[in-house]
C-alpha cells in the first residue's frame, strides 16, 4: 500500500525570503490534491520542494516516491527550442532510458498513449515553438504522463489555455488518478480545485486550511481570502518558475 506524502513543519526560502512558512499537511496517495491561493502564496514553491529542485530550509517531507514528474508552465519553455511535439513527449521516458538511450517498443507505446490522451497525435511532427499556448501546455502534460511517475506535479496547467486544452488536460489528470498516480496541482481555476479530492489553501507561504473541496478556512472561505488579496493588490507580481512563489 502506498503511503500518503506527509509534510512536517516544511519551510523554504528563495534567497533570504521565506517562501514557505512551517507547512504541515498530508497529500493523500492516489488522489488529486489542489494547491490554491493568490500569487505569492507559495504554491509553486511547494511544488518545487516536492520535486526536489528547491532545498528545504526546515522540516521534512516523508514518503516521497523516487519517480516524480514535474510539469512546468508552458512559459518556462523557450519558443526557439528546436524540438517536435513527439520529441517533447519522448523526453518523459528519459528517466528510464537516459537522454541518449534508445527507446524500446514499450516506450513508444507509452508515448503514443500519452499523446492520444491529450489529443496530440496529429501534431506529432510539429515544432513545439509553432504551437498555440494550449497545444504547448498539452504537450508538456503529455510529457509528464509519459514518465509514468508515481507522483505528478503540475504548475497551473490550465492557466490561459483554451477550452479544448482545458478539457483534455482535466481528462488526462483524472486518467492518471485512475491509473493510481498521486497528483498535486497548483491552480487558480475554481473548477479544477472543486474536482480535486483534497485541497490545500495557502497564503503568504502559510497553510490556511486543508480538507475536501469547498471546505471553509475558518470564518471566511479560501476563495474569499483570494479575492480580498487580489483587491488589496498584495503579491501582484509574478516571477518565472525558477524564482516564483505562487
Amino acid at each position: 500500500m502506498v503511503n500518503a506524502i506527509e509534510l512536517s513543519d516544511v519551510s523554504c526560502r528563495y534567497r533570504r525570503q521565506l517562501a514557505l512558512d512551517h507547512v504541515t499537511a498530508t497529500l493523500p496517495a492516489g488522489r488529486v490534491t489542489a494547491l490554491v491561493g493568490p500569487n505569492g502564496s507559495g504554491k509553486s514553491t511547494l511544488l518545487a520542494a516536492l520535486a526536489g529542485v528547491l532545498p528545504l530550509a526546515g522540516g521534512q517531507i516523508r514518503n516521497l516516491p523516487e519517480d516524480i514528474a514535474f510539469v512546468v508552465q508552458r512559459s518556462a519553455v523557450p519558443d526557439s527550442l528546436p524540438i517536435t511535439v513527439r520529441q517533447t513527449v519522448e523526453m518523459g521516458r528519459w528517466r528510464r532510458r537516459g537522454a541518449w538511450g534508445r527507446l524500446r517498443r514499450e516506450d513508444h507505446q507509452i508515448v503514443d498513449e500519452a499523446m492520444a490522451r491529450l489529443g496530440l497525435s496529429e501534431l506529432a511532427g510539429r515544432q513545439l515553438g509553432t504551437l498555440s499556448g494550449g497545444q504547448r501546455q498539452r504537450a508538456l502534460v503529455a510529457q509528464g504522463l509519459a514518465q509514468r511517475a508515481a507522483l505528478i506535479l503540475l504548475d497551473e496547467p490550465l492557466a490561459s489555455v483554451d477550452v479544448r486544452a482545458s478539457e483534455y488536460i482535466a481528462g488526462a489528470v483524472q486518467d492518471a488518478r485512475a491509473d493510481g498516480a498521486t497528483i498535486v496541482i497548483a491552480t487558480h481555476e475554481r473548477d479544477q480545485a472543486r474536482q480535486a479530492d483534497h485541497v490545500l489553501h495557502l497564503s503568504r507561504g502559510a497553510l490556511l486550511h486543508e480538507g475536501p473541496p469547498g471546505a471553509a478556512a475558518g470564518p471566511s472561505s479560501a476563495t474569499g481570502a483570494m479575492t480580498a488579496s487580489r483587491a488589496s493588490g498584495e503579491h501582484a507580481g509574478r516571477r518565472g518558475p525558477a524564482g516564483a512563489s505562487r
